[in-house]
This record gives C-alpha cells, structure tokens and sequence, in this order.
C-alpha cells in the first residue's frame, strides 16, 4: 500500500490549496460533528493526500485509499480536503464540530415525555426551540441543559439559548389581605411655678417652666389649671399642666392582582406627595413620592396547582416625626411597613406573609437638679412626658389559578344602585336607593349598633 501524505496547510499555503481545490470539479458537502465524536468517510477515489484547515478541530486517519476517518476534537467550524495521485481534488468538506445534542434530546424527551422541545447546538452553545405545556416545563428543560453544558443550578448560563414557547400560559390572582392596627398612647404632666418677693428697693424671682421635650408643647400656656397669689411684697403664680391622649389607626386593604405566569403586576392605592428638588441655575423642580397600600409580585406556575411567587408588600403613611422643615415649607416624612420574601403556595392556599408585632414606649423627666427628685414636693419642680405605641401587621398572600369567564358572571357596585330623584333628596334626605340585591340577599332585620362605634 503507497504511503499516504497528511498535509496540515499553514496560513499562506491554505489559501493557495482551497484556490486549487476550488478550481476543480469535485463535489463540496457540509460535515456535522459531535464533540470527541468520529466518522467514517467514504471516498469515491483513490486517495493521496488530505488537506486540513485546522487540526486542532479535526484530526483525519487514512485508513485505506479510499477510507478515512475523521475525529472531533474541539468546537468549532474548518474544512477538508482529499486530492488523488494527480492533485486532483476528489471530495470537499465544511466540518463543523459542536456539542452533541442528542444525549440531551433524549433525555428531555424522557423527562419531559409531553412537551415538543427540540435541541439545536452551535459550537458550545445550546438552543431549546419548541412548545411546552407550561412555564414549569421550560424550566425544567433549561435545567436540563445547563447540567448539560456544565453550569451551576440557578439562572441559565449564557451559552443556554432558552426560545421555547409555552402553550398554555396560565393567569394566576393573587388577593392580598393587609390588615394593621396601632394604638397611641401620650401622657404629659407638669407644673410651671413663678414667685416674685420684693422688700424694700429689692427683688427677687422664681421661674420654674420644665419643657417637654419628648413629644414637644402639646398643650398651649394657659392650658390646664392655674392659680395666682399676691399678697405685700409676694407674688406668686403656678400652673399645671395635664394632657393625655389616646389614639387608634386601623388600616386594612384587600388588594387583588391577576398576571400571567413569569410576568410582574403592581398595585398601589394611596397618593403621592410633592418633594422639591433643587436644579442648576436656581431652578426648583418638583418629585412626586408613592404612599400607600403597595403590592407587586410575579407568580410562575411550577405544576398542576403548585405555584411560586415572588411578592412584595408595603404600607406606608406620611408622618411628622421625620419631617425636613425650611423657613418656607415642611417636607413630610414617610413611615414604612415593608415586606418582600418567595414562597410556593398551591392554588387556594393562603399563608401569612409578614407578621409584625412592635411596641415601643418613650419617657423623659424634666426638672431642677436635686429639688425634683424630693418626694411629694419634688412633683412642684419636675414635668413629665411619655408616649407609648404599639403596632401589629399582618399580611395574608392567598393565589389562584383563573381563566377569563362571561361578563354576565361579574358584577359591581353600580349594579344595584339608583340615584334618588330631587324630591327624594329634598323630602326624605336620600342620596340613593338600592333596587335589587343580586342573589337575594340576607332576609330579616338587622339588629345592633349603627353609625361610629368607638370601643
């Protein structure tokens, strides 16, 4: 058997050889393979010399004059070419050389028996193309082929092209209940003393005023219960200062929310207020901040009934405790309830998000050195200031998997409503009249309290 010379072209001579063999007239076919993959290559003539564009892709073993073999060693495009005892080219290859796919077709197709998923490799990248029935079994596929391609579990590396199409996209609703309850409690006391004794061509005085610097002057001066003695020479004046306050915010929201699996929603409801900001040139502009009863969360539908979402919630309300004030305006701060967490809940299933319990008590003495820390008579020289606050939050998170359903099946607030007629208005006092209850209603008569009820 002749010896058969293996040619691997340099940068110079490869152009030189792919202008030789394009002069010829033998056929050009395009050759895919596997990573660390083989091949067997029929050629339709005695052999003499191969030509490779990069060996460092693929390596060619003559194994008889008209048989070679062909192996896969790095990704990759290059070409080959075979030539007989004449220099004639007798066969022309485009190799490209890329991941193997077929192992991962499989084994989607095992784990996923109901989806369409089809994978394409380019070099070391992998494309997943086709259907799934939901966004649980794309990402099971994804999965699949980062382990493929030897990444880590989480987010799909880059060389994980992911453009498969989910079917059937479901809609999950989500409803929200926020309910916050706080109670204040402010208590201040003091007694503000001014004496005057004159003698003679000589006067001296007495001022005792103890601020309250915790919760600042609730009350104004002549708040309170004051008496006055004057008598020769002695003139005195006291005043007692007493204030208590007890206060009850109840907050409670039921925001609902409808978002197609993989997709963000966001509700707020409350306001917003004006915050100036300074520009350039002494200019003054104006930024709106949100406040409110604020919710956002993307649901992604794992299986059958098995949901995940990622939900943020948020109370907040504007206060003056952190207030900015200029010589012109007074910037309101905000006080903010936050929560934001990932949980996996079946359709219908609710769990308390956020559960939040604070108390928080403040109290200050405020007086004359020594004199008010005298018992009984030490109440004469001292004030005090406290204030108490509690504050329970909790959020309930309850999701649903929904579909659209016939407008005649939903109702409003409007259905049942009727604005009264002038002579309504002007002889019996109604705003309104209800004309039907959908559904029948309850029956009988309502018995118990009406109107505000303070407890």
């Amino acid at each position: 058997m002749r010896a058969i010379r293996l040619v691997a072209a340099l940068a110079a001579g490869l152009a030189l050889m792919i202008g030789q063999a394009e002069s010829g007239h033998a056929e050009s076919r395009f050759v895919r393979l596997g990573l660390n993959k083989s091949m067997v290559i029929r050629l339709p003539a005695a052999s003499r010399d191969v030509l490779l564009g990069n060996p460092a892709i693929v390596d060619a073993v003559v194994r008889t004059q008209n048989t070679a073999y062909l192996f896969a060693k790095s990704v990759g495009q290059t070409n080959a070419f075979f030539f007989d005892a004449e220099g004639r080219q007798i066969l022309s290859l485009d190799i490209e050389v890329a991941l193997d796919g077929k192992a991962l077709q499989r084994l989607i197709d095992r784990a996923i028996p109901t989806s369409r998923i089809t994978v394409d490799t380019v070099n070391s990248n992998v494309i997943l193309s086709g259907t799934a029935a939901n966004a649980a079994e794309a990402r099971r596929a994804v999965d699949l082929a980062t382990a493929f391609v030897g990444g880590s579990s989480g987010a799909a590396p880059a060389n994980v092209v992911n453009n498969i199409a989910i079917t059937g996209k479901e809609q999950v609703m989500l409803r929200v209940r926020v309910a916050e309850l706080q109670r204040d409690v402010l208590k201040q006391f003091g007694i503000d003393t001014r004496a005057l004794f004159s003698s003679g061509g000589l006067t001296v005085g007495f001022l005792n005023l103890n601020p309250f610097t915790l919760n600042g002057p609730l009350t104004r001066a002549d708040a309170g219960l004051g008496g006055s003695f004057i008598g020769k020479g002695v003139e005195i004046d006291a005043l007692i200062q007493a204030y208590e306050r007890d206060g009850l915010i109840r907050t409670l929201a039921e925001p609902t929310l409808t978002a197609i699996s993989g997709e963000n929603a966001k509700f707020l409801a409350g306001g917003e207020f004006p915050i100036p900001v300074a520009q350039d040139n002494d200019r003054t502009t104006i930024e709106f901040k949100p406040f409110g009863v604020g919710l956002g969360f993307t649901p992604v539908v794992m299986s059958e009934g098995r949901i995940s979402m990622r939900i943020t919630s948020e109370v907040s309300e504007t206060t003056s405790e952190n207030a900015v004030r200029t010589d012109r305006l007074t910037i309101p701060g905000l006080k903010v309830r936050r929560a934001e967490t990932t949980v996996e809940l079946p359709s219908g299933g609710s769990m308390v998000m956020a559960g939040m319990i604070q108390e928080r008590t403040k109290q200050e003495l405020n007086g004359v050195p020594g004199v008010r820390d005298l018992p009984v008579l030490g109440a004469l020289f001292r004030s005090r200031d406290f204030l108490s606050n509690e504050t329970e939050l909790v959020v309930i998170v309850t999701p649903f998997i929904v579909s659209a359903v016939n407008e005649s099946k939903l109702a409003t607030p409007l259905d049942t409503l009727n604005v009264s007629s002038d002579r309504q208005a002007i002889l019996w006092g109604r705003l309104n009249r209800v004309y039907g209850v959908p559904g029948g209603g309850p029956k009988g008569v309502y018995q118990g309290d009406v109107g505000f009820i303070v407890e």
